[in-house]
């Protein structure tokens, strides 16, 4: 009897265990195969290649921004097209944070996970869509070493143009009017020659027509920046005539933008 009772304790205890594992949702909800999970307790997450696809160290692309439901199902096609070609794309969701210190500081605590913990290439990609590229920028001017690529899907580079200095202050904890008289130490814009002055080859596709994050203010400004500095053939921008800040399939299936990231991914590994 007493053995029967022992059994039964454990089995009601793996039953228990299993309702619970069934209840726990995921970190995070991915479009392809991979997996999530937490960076300083924040959701991060992989898309993997499938295993003979793999390499050490592995080529990989740093993609935002990752807020709950992204990247989403009208990017699938291109991340399918990295995995295939054995890019791994990885995240982390640091919220509304708009390029800020903060939000710096977990984006290293991720580069810091995948490196030294898992094997990925020292020298990645960024690819970032609309706000993603100011979270991806703000990173990169302070990690020109890291960076092998550069790529945006109508990206943010300027905080006066999206979010605005008013929406964007509270994640720099600082009022409207402190973060405009620090703007240059924080705003990507202000930095980029540091990308050009490292040589980072970059890829962007624009719309002509968004007013959301307008294009001269901010593709056309980071172009700019790179010409002045006599290195203008190091950026490609593409411009969408007649589209806005939408959800094109040009944007998405854009197959020069799709190869630079799978060659500058490559290229970071070597």
């Amino acid at each position: 009897m007493p053995r029967l009772l022992v059994l039964l304790a454990a089995l009601l205890l793996l039953t228990e265990a299993s309702v619970q594992a069934q209840e726990s949702p995921p970190v995070k909800e991915l479009i392809l195969p991979g997996e999530s999970f937490l960076v300083d307790k924040r959701p991060a997450f992989i898309l993997w290649p499938a295993a003979d696809k793999r390499r050490k160290p592995q080529p990989w692309i740093c993609y935002s921004p990752t807020l709950p439901g992204l990247p989403d199902q009208h990017e699938k096609w291109m991340h399918e097209k990295f995995l295939a070609a054995g890019i791994a794309v990885a995240g982390i969701d640091v919220g509304e944070g708009h390029g800020s210190p903060e939000a710096r500081a977990l984006f290293s605590k991720l580069y810091e996970e995948l490196t030294e913990r898992r094997g990925f290439a020292k020298r990645m990609v960024l690819l970032g869509r609309s706000r993603g590229g100011l979270w991806n920028a703000a990173w990169a001017v302070e990690n020109t070493d890291k960076v092998a690529g550069f790529a945006g899907i109508y990206p943010v580079f300027d905080l006066r143009s999206y979010p605005q200095l008013e929406a964007a202050a509270p994640a720099y904890k600082l009022t409207a009017d402190e973060l405009a008289q620090q703007l240059d130490q924080h705003n990507p814009i202000a930095k980029v020659s540091r990308l050009a002055k490292a040589k980072i080859p970059v890829y962007l596709i624009h719309g002509d027509q968004d007013v959301v994050v307008p294009l001269e203010a901010n593709s056309g400004a980071f172009q700019k920046i790179y010409a002045d500095a006599g290195l203008k053939e190091l950026v490609t921008l593409n411009v969408a005539p007649g589209q806005g800040h939408n959800y094109w399939e040009g944007f998405f299936r854009c197959e020069p933008l799709i190869e630079f990231a799978i060659e500058r991914a490559r290229a970071g590994a070597k």
